[in-house]
């Protein structure tokens, strides 16, 4: 069976069993900080497990694609060293949420692995939970697996946990076994050992209890099930595969880095090993710049960054010298657009962004070796011929210089590496990052809202802007429940009818007031913490509110047509960058305000003024042609068959609003929109700039802020006609004039400062201190720039032919400090480390050669110090 086969097979045969199909959720977790990645299929049914979120169905089935490379589920060293070991994946799964359990679980499993994909029952092994009897039994007694071939084992294998608290449960595993060619012994001891011989197929996971934060289990009212099955592994067993990279879903990939490099697969030596890597990076690489991470120094796109650098290495390790793992993309594409077709309209962009990288990093690659360079060097000088951890991790943090790289150079070198230092710093930078994952709203602070998720909300915010009486069914002050909220008091109130639309899809909440006979207070937002509970955030600005009383909700009306203005506005405009640049280009984020709207997207360069005014002709057209802006509620998988844009980190339920602007724009959509684009008025992009490599980011405002926008515009523009005494039509030319007149100004300023310091530098005037032979200038000037001052340190050196050269200028409040070595000194005096000295003294920093080094500073005051501390130190190393 191909890979493809396997997928359709196991998803028809659980349809079959009333399970409902769901599409693969991204790799980008939606509403769950807790997670870098998706890495498990039951990830984006996390909130139904939890009792957060209900669905019409309770058996779910799905083909997860899913990334692990940190955490205690990092495989990334063993990746292409082993025969299973993968950064990119994908689970198999199906799930009951409060439907059948263990015995429909065991049975469904039993009869998909035996008698649909036909593997013979005596290869197969299983574990369980050492007191799990009730598993034992069907397996034993109803599925009649021998009790020889059932293994039982403790909580460390078979016990899974959501987290410290939370759903857990026993789990049994189905294992297969390859031979005893592999690795003979007995089945037990070698699943004990992680043995490759027997290959862990499908796990089922029990989920019966809950666990509190005492650690004590209580059995849940609904039992669930979760299970997971890896695709890479199973298509090994029924392709007859001793290792995952021998199967369709590699091979492909491996022949085409073949051909790139040159070499020949298999040889058994290391190159198998880099080409596995490639093979799998690649395919990590290929799915996280397609669901919209873009390579960055920090969270994702560090994980991003990392893949394609640690993947170029191998190459280079291969022969390869120039970016090559552009060119694998289209095969990654070529073997996965069945499952995933998004990817072929995505193909060009991820080559892009991966090109790009690529030549950032041959390029970083080369600054890293000449910093490499200079540690060596100080750590030769120093005597130790031990370059340190932090100097390492700097190397590799800054510039992607790997650290096998920086031990090879160091062995030519006959230096070492501290190799425990860097460790350290790693798992710093690793703090670092869990604590940028912790989240705004943990799940603790979530559990607040749970108990109102069992009252009656009814949300009428898409037809009602106000709701002369509705109830209010709960008060939170302070985080805790209140039966009153008074004068003063600020707090969070539950409405039984709600015409407050809440914070969601990148659009702001409503604003507004509640008021009744003796209550009146504003809104200031409105959101919702977990699914289907709607919070007002409320300022009481007199008399008291009760829970169970009845108050007037009325809207801003004014903000909330700002804001549907901007929404639809962002849909144009998606439509427009679309339509202008390439169907590469796809929402990454959006705030939608009264104010302004904010929207980023995949692009892989700035846009240039052509494509700036060709994207907002079109929005204004189409704002002009007044076309309707119509809603329809229908599935997920309808309005993806009628062309409609999914956002890739949005999270759809089963019915959702497919907002159509004409026919120009199609999307799926939560948000409040006009009902004809004419009410936007007038569209007017303010800003274009960079979020990150691959991602872009335009600024817009429309209507009023538009029109403000432009008359602020024309005010400058006017006082500009006043300032140089001519017509707009003539105030470039008078510019223009004036910046040749300013520069002719500068030359002359120039040449003029350098005639005065060559007199100066002829001049008995300037003190040279000498020790042993050795002559020292430190000189103090005003408003020199750093050209200047480079040339009149070039200047002295010539003059005093063996010494140190340390000049400083204050300058438009900023310090500018230089430092030369004259003549064959280097080996003593060396002009980087002095720098580096001194800048401290005047609250900067600054580098370069051992021969010459400059710095910047803040602290003016200090020069006369930093001076005196150079003198200090020649004098020392003298």
């Amino acid at each position: 069976m191909t890979a493809h086969d396997i997928r359709t097979t196991f998803l028809k045969f659980f349809e079959r069993k009333g399970h409902k199909i769901v599409p693969s959720s991204s790799l980008i977790p939606k509403d769950d900080p807790t997670l870098l990645f998706t890495n498990a299929g039951m990830n984006q049914f996390k909130n139904i497990f939890l009792g957060l979120e209900k669905r019409s169905y309770t058996r779910a089935t799905t083909v997860q694609k899913c990334l692990r490379v940190s955490g205690k589920h990092n495989d990334l060293e063993q990746v292409g060293r082993t025969p299973r070991h993968h950064t990119f994946f994908e689970m198999l799964g199906n799930f009951s949420f409060g439907d059948y359990f263990k015995r429909e679980a065991i049975h469904y499993a039993w009869e998909l692995v035996t008698e649909v994909f036909k593997l013979p029952p005596d290869r197969l092994y299983i574990t369980i939970y050492q007191d799990d009897e009730e598993a034992f039994k069907i397996w034993c007694s109803e599925i009649g697996v021998p009790a020889s071939r059932i293994f039982r084992f403790g909580k460390k294998d078979n016990f899974w946990a959501m987290g410290e608290t939370g759903p857990c449960g026993p789990c049994s595993e189905i294992h297969y076994d390859l031979g005893e060619e592999i690795e003979p012994g007995e089945p037990y001891a070698l699943i004990e050992k992680g043995s490759n011989r027997l290959l862990e197929l499908w796990n089922l996971v029990f989920m019966e209890f809950y666990q509190d934060e005492r650690g004590e289990m209580h059995r849940l009212p609904s039992p669930s099930i979760d299970t997971g099955m890896g695709l890479e592994r199973m298509a090994a067993v029924l392709q007859n595969k001793r290792s995952n990279f021998d199967t369709d879903l590699f091979l492909p990939l491996i022949r085409a880095i073949s051909e790139e490099t040159g070499q020949e697969y298999p040889t058994g030596g290391e190159s198998d090993v880099y080409i596995r890597i490639i093979a799998d990076h690649i395919r990590a690489i290929t799915f996280l710049i397609g669901d919209g991470v873009s390579p960055a120094n920090e969270g994702r796109g560090y994980v991003l960054r990392r893949l394609i650098r640690r993947a170029y290495r191998r190459g280079n390790f291969l022969g390869l010298e120039k970016p090559f793992l552009y060119r694998l993309v289209s095969t990654v594409v070529d073997v996965m657009k069945d499952a995933y077709p998004e990817l072929m309209s995505n193909l060009n962009y991820i080559s892009r962004v991966c090109l790009a990288e690529e030549e950032r990093f041959a390029y970083t690659l080369n600054s890293g070796l000449r910093y490499f360079e200079e540690y060596a060097q100080e750590a030769i000088s120093s005597g130790h011929r031990v370059i340190s951890g932090e100097k390492v991790f700097k190397l590799y943090d800054t510039f992607g210089f790997p650290v096998d790289l920086c031990q090879e150079l160091a062995r030519e070198k006959n230096l070492e590496v501290d190799e425990a230092g860097f460790q350290q710093e790693m798992e710093r930078q690793r703090e670092r990052a869990r604590q940028s994952w912790e989240g705004e709203v943990r799940l603790k602070e979530k559990s607040i809202y749970q108990e109102f998720q069992k009252l009656k909300i009814t949300p009428v915010f898409y037809d009602q802007e106000e709701v002369e009486e509705t109830e209010v069914l709960a008060i939170l002050v302070g985080g805790e429940k209140a039966e009153k909220l008074v004068e003063g008091q600020s707090g969070e109130v539950i409405l039984s009818t709600t015409p407050f639309y809440a914070e969601s899809g990148g659009q702001v909440g409503d604003t507004g007031v509640l008021k009744s006979s003796n209550f009146s207070g504003l809104v200031k937002n409105t959101f919702t913490p977990i699914p289907g509970v709607i919070v007002h955030q409320v300022k009481a600005v007199s008399g008291e509110l009760r829970v169970r009383e009845k108050v007037e909700a009325v809207v801003d009306a004014a903000r909330r047509k700002a804001i549907s203005c901007n929404h639809t506005a962002t849909h144009l405009l998606h439509a427009a960058l679309r339509q202008i640049l390439g169907d590469h280009v796809r929402q990454s984020g959006s705030l939608v305000s009264d104010k302004r709207l904010r929207f980023d997207f995949t692009h892989y360069a700035a846009l240039s003024e052509e494509e700036i005014t060709r994207v907002e002709q079109l929005v204004n057209e189409k704002i002009r042609e007044n076309l309707p802006v119509t809603v329809k509620i229908t599935t997920l998988e309808e309005g993806m068959a009628e062309g409609a844009m999914a956002i890739f980190e949005e999270k759809y339920g089963e019915k959702v609003r497919l907002v159509r602007v004409g026919d120009f724009s199609k999307e799926l959509c939560g948000g409040i929109h006009v009902k004809n684009s004419g009410e936007i008025g007038f569209f007017k992009i303010i800003s274009e700039s960079s979020v990150a490599a691959g991602l872009r980011r335009v600024e817009a405002v429309t209507g009023e802020e538009a029109f403000r926008y432009v008359k602020e515009l024309e005010e400058q523009l006017k006082q500009l006609e006043i300032l140089f005494k001519v017509n707009r039509k003539e105030l470039r030319l008078r510019a223009e004039r004036l910046l040749e007149q300013l520069e002719e100004k500068e030359q002359e300023i120039k040449k003029l400062k350098h005639k005065f310091l060559h007199q100066a530098g002829q001049s008995p005037e300037i003190e040279i201190k000498e020790i042993k032979g050795i002559k020292f200038i430190g000189q103090k000037f005003e408003g020199l720039d750093m050209e200047t001052l480079r040339s009149y340190a070039d200047n002295l050196k010539q003059k005093i032919g063996q010494g140190l050269v340390v000049l400083a200028s204050a300058t438009e409040g900023k310090v500018l400090l230089v430092v030369a070595v004259a003549g064959d000194l280097v080996t003593r005096l060396q002009a980087n480390k002095i720098i580096k000295d001194i800048a401290v003294v005047v609250g900067g920093g600054g580098g370069g050669r051992a021969d010459f080094a400059q710095a910047g500073g803040t602290k003016t005051e200090m020069i006369d110090q930093a001076l005196e501390k150079a003198f200090e130190i020649f004098r020392q190393m003298v």
